[in-house]
């Protein structure tokens, strides 16, 4: 029985995020359905990593087990043809050895967080970035943000639900970079804590506007509380990138 490995794409939107739950949609759920469409009996899809509500994805990775034999390319067409018409894609398809886990086997995870900082409405970009309207000093930002960088007790950045066994993660980037209206937040990490990111992302977007400086983003760190944590940004603006294995 192969192992196919595959990159996806999806508008979180719509979806209670990646994980299966019986009441609700889920991108997991989607992919599973289309799967046993395609194949003829139940197949689950093991992702490399849960995205929560609202949570979009670029290079989601995932892995299943498919009685059938496919070429590579076919799969991948059967399943799109399948999942019509949510918006989930798969990008690309292969088979992979027995022992590649979609979680397990990454060595890296990369998120992008859009900020739009302007005055205007979004027109084009509803659901899928953070309007910020206030202007964002977003050197200041990034400056603050290094502050981030290394291994870190992240108990301030981490949702109080969090299931991980330690707070501790070792965070590899953290940049904040500009272009027009356009605010973007790049992180990579091998893992991080349910919530982190956007509980980053808020926290820099206070420094921006000035309610906090870098030296009190480093304060809320060295506090190990959630209650230190600033705002907990969106998930319309966040998106899984990329896993590196």
């Amino acid at each position: 029985m192969p192992r196919y490995k595959l990159t996806i794409e999806y508008d979180g939107a719509p979806f209670c995020g990646w994980q299966l739950q019986a009441s609700l949609p889920s991108v997991q759920g989607a992919l599973e359905a289309a799967a046993q469409a395609t194949c003829g009996v139940a197949t689950r899809v093991h992702g490399s990593g849960r995205t929560d509500a609202g949570v979009h994805a670029t290079g989601q990775v995932a892995h299943c087990d498919i009685e059938k034999d496919f070429r590579p390319d076919r799969l991948r067409d059967a399943l799109n043809a399948h999942l019509r018409p949510n918006p989930i894609a798969v990008l690309s398809a292969e088979i992979v050895p027995d022992t590649f886990e979609a979680r397990f086997s990454a060595r890296k995870r990369h998120y992008r967080y859009r900020i739009m900082n302007r005055r205007a409405n979004l027109a084009l970009d509803v659901g899928r970035v953070w309007r910020v309207p206030q202007r964002l000093d977003s050197d200041a930002m990034h400056e603050a943000a290094q502050r981030l960088i290394g291994k870190h007790d992240f108990t301030t950045f981490r949702d109080t639900e969090c299931q991980a066994r330690s707070p501790e993660k070792t965070l590899d980037q953290l940049d904040v970079i500009r272009d027009g209206d356009a605010v973007t937040v790049l992180t990579s990490a091998r893992s991080f804590l349910h919530s982190q990111v956007r509980s980053m992302v808020g926290s820099l977007v206070w420094v921006g506007q000035g309610r906090w400086s870098a030296d009190d983003l480093s304060a809320a760190l060295a506090a190990r509380s959630r209650a230190a944590c600033g705002v907990v940004a969106p998930p319309e603006g966040l998106y899984l990138a990329k896993v590196e294995y």
